[in-house]
């Protein structure tokens, strides 16, 4: 069914395509179409990813704003909670994600096909979250960006993976190294840093194909992450209130 209504939805874009553009530029805005809506999945992940973060962090500081002694009973209760989750759900969901990424990347080649899809799914995207934020919730000193980026590049290298084979040729290298750039982008909330951590993993897999679909989809994921975040610093705003400036102690 999926590959029927792909199929037909290619077809009319390629006819209403060829109508305007050549059939290079009609390619590769198709081959661009499942890039852009994966990194505004990822975008919109992430913002809520950021929330349920501070909600986490908001429920703790109530929890222990009247009771300060319930921290020994929530911390390690959370932690062994979200070890559990991690161990029972998705193993390969431990630590920051990216190292998890960086495998796959270089492992992205039909033979290590299983070895990837260990690394990259949708058991890894929701151990992550839920393990992440339990931690959170126990007071753990944990962030939000490295689990991110292993996130991304499990919805990358599952949508790809879901695309019908009708449709123009994509690179599972590409995919998967655009998830993890679009998520460093929206987790950071800094499209041109995705951008350059692109242009880095580029330079030493050599991927020649799907360059401007893979940076305009990172700065989509970062643009989204920004337009219902905002702007923010990612060591927080120091407090200056006391603080006098003078031009003559300059």
């Amino acid at each position: 069914m999926f590959e029927r209504v792909a199929t037909k939805l290619r077809n009319n874009l390629l006819f209403f395509s060829e109508l305007i553009f050549s059939s290079g530029i009609t390619k590769g805005v198709l081959q661009a179409i499942p890039f852009w809506l994966a990194s505004l999945l990822v975008g919109l992940v992430a913002v809520a990813y950021t929330k349920l973060f501070g909600y986490a962090e908001t429920a703790l500081q109530f929890l222990l704003a009247d009771h300060r002694w319930l921290i020994f009973l929530i911390t390690p209760s959370c932690f062994l909670l979200a070890w559990l989750v991690v161990k029972k759900i998705a193993s390969n969901a431990k630590g920051s994600g990216i190292p998890q990424v960086m495998a796959a990347i270089d492992l992205a080649v039909p033979k290590h096909e299983m070895q990837i899809r260990r690394l990259l799914n949708i058991r890894i995207i929701f151990a992550k979250i839920l393990s992440s934020l339990v931690m959170v919730l126990g007071g753990g000193a944990i962030g939000r960006e490295g689990p991110t980026i292993q996130i991304a590049g499990s919805l990358f290298y599952v949508i790809h993976r879901r695309i019908p084979k009708s449709w123009p040729r994509l690179s599972n290298q590409g995919f998967i190294l655009t998830g993890a750039a679009a998520g460093l982008a929206a987790a950071f909330n800094t499209p041109l840093g995705g951008v350059v951590f692109a242009m880095e993993e580029l330079a030493k897999i050599h991927v020649r194909h799907f360059r401007t679909a893979l940076f305009s989809a990172v700065i989509i994921a970062g643009l989204t992450a920004q337009a219902f975040l905002g702007p923010y610093l990612y060591l927080g705003y120091p407090d200056i209130k006391g603080i006098q400036f003078s031009l003559f102690s300059l």
